[in-house]
């Protein structure tokens, strides 16, 4: 099948997103995908700190490199005061640009503890993946008042947001496949 990357775009300990992208990992996979997480809890920060944008990085390097090495992307984006985190930001920064999205798909599923389901947050952070000419799947998911509608033991209990994620994973599948 394809690689997928499945980024966490954030660094909190024992974050919701972590949650969902483990849930979204048993999807793909069920589909026969290749896909694996990377959390913005392992980026190396403490190496990029002061900006030396112009070094190689050995710990970047390391980081990002099975990410670069997939053949798609799936970014879980918790809502940070009104936008998405800066960690996912300073990932962002240290890619090779223009090349790390050139032509790459990429879907977005949004989390939040409020009831827009991060749709700020990745409508901001598509604008930066479209700039560095994403191939950006149009059927983007929202996941409001996420710790009332997942559980650990069953994922998504909300059957609307369920039938969503649902037509995502296939439909994101299905768009990587005939790129």
């Amino acid at each position: 099948m394809f690689k997928l990357a499945i980024i966490v775009g954030t660094d909190r300990p024992n974050s919701k997103s972590q949650l969902m992208a483990e849930y979204v990992k048993t999807l793909y996979a069920g589909l026969g995908v290749d896909a694996q997480i990377y959390s913005m809890a392992f980026f190396p920060l403490r190496h990029v700190v002061g900006g030396p944008y112009e070094e190689n990085i050995p710990e970047v390097e390391e980081f990002i490199a099975p990410i670069l090495a997939s053949d798609a992307l799936l970014f879980i984006i918790p809502e940070y005061n009104g936008s998405f985190p800066g960690i996912l930001k300073m990932f962002i920064d240290y890619l090779p640009f223009p090349e790390a999205f050139q032509a790459k798909p990429i879907a977005y599923i949004g989390i939040s503890a409020g009831a827009f389901g991060s749709l700020r947050a990745v409508e901001q952070f598509q604008m930066v993946a479209n700039y560095r000419n994403a191939l950006s799947y149009p059927e983007r998911l929202f996941i409001s008042r996420f710790s009332a509608n997942f559980s650990i033991e069953n994922g998504l209990t909300n059957a609307t947001q369920k039938t969503l994620l649902e037509s995502q994973t296939k439909g994101f599948v299905d768009f990587v496949q005939r790129m």
